[in-house]
């Protein structure tokens, strides 16, 4: 990606393990891509620890989403991967280097209310070694799909009604 104009300002987000660069162009101030990993490194700044988790499916998860734990944002998820071998979504969050959870932590996929954003939910374990930058998360919960859980309750109450009320009296 081409960046053109003058580089102005380069932030590190705290409150969620982004890096976010700046340039001006036209006399106006323009945010450039929402970076995390690799490029706080090459500018120098501390990068957040990146881990990885597979779900069965990851519903609405996007890039960029939350990672909370106890309701407060620890991280973002930073990459989501199909794997073709096992058929599961990789999913990469960067985590704050601040934050240290320990290695059989485990991680569910939620929603914000009932029709909001999905983020990460992380629960810390009780192991006394912490995760590290690359390490596999296998205690994962997937995406509650709205549409399967209505599916799944129209057809339980259409097995449920009594025979003569479908038109099968004789």
């Amino acid at each position: 990606c081409a960046v053109f104009g003058k580089l102005i300002a380069v932030f590190q987000c705290e409150c969620d393990a982004s890096l976010n660069v700046f340039v001006v162009k036209d006399n106006r101030l323009h945010p450039t891509h929402h970076h995390t990993g690799a490029a706080h490194s090459r500018l120098g700044l501390k990068p957040p620890n990146v881990v990885k988790a597979r779900f069965h499916t990851v519903g609405g998860l996007k890039k960029g989403a939350a990672v909370k734990s106890a309701g407060v944002v620890v991280g973002r998820v930073d990459a989501i991967q199909f794997d073709d071998e096992s058929y599961q979504a990789r999913v990469h969050l960067a985590l704050q280097t601040r934050y240290v959870f320990p290695k059989d932590s485990s991680l569910k996929i939620l929603t914000s209310g009932l029709l909001g954003e999905q983020y990460v939910g992380i629960q810390a374990g009780a192991e006394e070694k912490n995760l590290a930058a690359g390490d596999q998360i296998g205690s994962t919960q997937s995406a509650v799909v709205l549409e399967n859980l209505i599916s799944q309750f129209l057809y339980s109450k259409a097995a449920d009604e009594p025979q003569s009320a479908k038109g099968t009296s004789k």
